[in-house]
């Protein structure tokens, strides 16, 4: 258990006043037997004429900002703040929920969850040469059993050993087969190329959005920003969190903010503006996640390099 206070500030600059298209932001987790959340607050500058509320398709919150059509600023400064005490359900948990049937690999979904499932466990990008199929398939024992949760945790210790953390601002995320070829990648490089390696073996996965903190001394990557991860559905487990970025099972360390299908349907802050290509001057980001009972101190903002509208995307 931990109690954990995030600020998480987005500030855009522009040459010359601009309008402002509908923004959208992924920033609050939602309440569960893992996270209680007991304050969350949004502050806006300029303020929005209107600010709603929703759940998308997969069920995470969402808020929906507009400003009025003839209404121009030079900046727009969003600070989200969470105060939430984390019950991560730890490596062990898993197992010990573990539905018997499906301890062994390969298996196959039920009957009632298979439809639910389905569009989770396809391939979404090209791969012609199979080349995550190889990869995927280094984790499956040879002559002997395949055991579902050693097997995932092993592919995801993996891509932490093997792989180059680099952190990149830019928009987008590379595909498995560039991740695979250059052998570097942000959080949200490692985290596709899990997802697409455990679909290829025929099980569910998807993209997770939220935050990394520490309470344990020990270093990690992917902090001061959005992180990236990924959880796989293992019946009676249910979705298993995995960090193939610091090697972290089971939500160990990680804040669930939103969990989607894709990586670009979990963009925490998204929008755009009227005005000319050049009137944008950059953008800062800035993540503060404190652990323990002190709130933490108002930080500096150090500007971040100029980086396009949307980039506010898990490094």
């Amino acid at each position: 258990m931990a109690r954990v206070r995030i600020r998480h500030l987005t500030r855009y600059e522009y040459r010359n006043p601009v309008g402002l298209t509908q923004h959208r932001l992924m920033v609050r987790p939602r309440d569960s037997h893992d996270l209680r959340l007991h304050d969350a607050t949004l502050s806006v500058s300029p303020t929005p004429m209107v600010t709603r509320w929703a759940h998308d398709v997969f069920g995470n919150s969402v808020c929906l900002m507009d400003w009025a059509p003839d209404a121009t600023t030079d900046h727009l400064e969003i600070i989200s703040k969470l105060d939430l005490t984390h019950y991560p359900a730890g490596p062990e948990l898993p197992l010990a929920t573990l539905d018997p049937a499906v301890e062994v690999f390969p298996f196959s979904y039920g009957a009632e969850e298979a439809p639910d499932v389905a569009r989770l466990r396809e391939r979404h990008l090209p791969d012609p040469q199979r080349r995550v199929d190889a990869w995927a398939r280094r984790f499956l024992a040879q002559g002997e059993a395949t055991h579902t949760l050693p097997m995932l945790e092993a592919m995801t210790r993996a891509i932490r050993d093997e792989f180059t953390y680099e952190g990149r601002d830019a928009e987008g995320t590379n595909t498995p087969v560039v991740t695979l070829e250059t052998g570097r990648g942000a959080c949200r490089d490692f985290t596709l190329l899990m997802m697409e390696a455990a679909r290829s073996l025929g099980l569910a996965a998807r993209f997770v959005t939220g935050y990394l903190y520490e309470d344990n001394g020990e270093g990690a990557v992917g902090g001061g920003a959005t992180h990236a991860w990924c959880a796989v559905y293992v019946p009676g487990a249910g979705w298993v969190e995995y960090d193939p970025t610091n090697g972290l099972v089971a939500g160990e360390n990680l804040i669930r903010v939103g969990a989607t299908r894709t990586p670009e349907q979990a963009v925490p802050v998204g929008g755009g503006y009227f005005g000319d290509a050049d009137d944008f001057l950059g953008l800062t980001v800035d993540v503060t996640v404190q652990v323990g009972d002190d709130p933490p101190a108002e930080p500096p903002v150090e500007a971040a390099s100029p980086s396009a509208e949307d980039a506010s995307a898990p490094a």
